[in-house]
């Protein structure tokens, strides 16, 4: 069953995963006192900067479906707008970047490519706003953490930096460039230009060709099968 990718909007935000519904990681200033930081209902607090951000700034997010189901999602904004992007030692964001804060894939998502499919979601919606680059802080993992290349959904629905942010080998095989080493929390970037939309439309158009070419061979095979009877 394909992935279909589809943008965040106001009345889909319950659509999105368990743990992107409640998560707050970016939503917070660590350099709060702990009482701001206690958040009573932190799904009510995510949904709240979501709406402000869709009003203000427009679609911030993509979400991937198998057939009925939350197969992950993708999350950015401008950095001014996401209250932990100061906080990194690799920061600031550039100027004329939009920030990639958060991808995550659900563990029921058994096709390969969500990732992938939501990046993709990602840049052709920010080309198509004329946005110049998309920059993400990436987290390096160490051999006591558990390795992959986009976290997984958990049933304990925590947020930590190993929990809520995108590894940084996944985001390097996407073709983000690193731009601020770190060994921890380097800062990616990718650059965007019409040849990523003129691509990813060559792409689907060439994806709908062996879609229908399959399915015609299928149904002359599905003929001959019933002629030879």
């Amino acid at each position: 069953m394909s992935t279909r990718v589809s943008p965040l909007t106001l009345s889909g935000i319950e659509q999105l995963p368990a743990h992107a519904r409640r998560c707050v990681f970016w939503e917070l200033d660590p350099t709060s006192s702990p009482d701001v930081q206690q958040f009573a209902d932190p799904e009510f607090e995510k949904e709240a900067w979501l709406s402000m951000v869709l009003l203000e700034w427009g679609s911030c997010g993509q979400i991937a479906t198998i057939g009925d189901k939350a197969a992950g999602c993708a999350l950015y904004a401008p950095p001014g707008m996401v209250p932990r992007a100061q906080a990194f030692p690799t920061a600031p964001v550039s100027a004329d970047a939009i920030l990639l804060t958060s991808m995550r894939t659900e563990p029921h998502a058994d096709e390969p490519d969500v990732g992938a499919d939501l990046i993709r979601g990602v840049v052709a919606d920010l080309v198509r706003r004329n946005v110049r680059a998309i920059e993400a802080f990436g987290i390096r993992r160490t051999a006591d953490l558990e390795a992959s290349d986009v976290p997984h959904a958990t049933a304990a629905l925590g947020c930590s930096d190993t929990e809520c942010m995108i590894d940084a080998d996944f985001l390097e095989d996407m073709g983000f460039e690193v731009v601020a080493p770190h060994y921890r929390y380097p800062r990616l970037r990718l650059e965007l230009d019409r040849d990523h939309e003129w691509k990813f439309a060559v792409e689907a158009a060439l994806d709908r060709l062996l879609e229908e070419s399959s399915l015609t061979v299928a149904d002359l095979t599905a003929g001959s099968a019933v002629g030879a009877h």
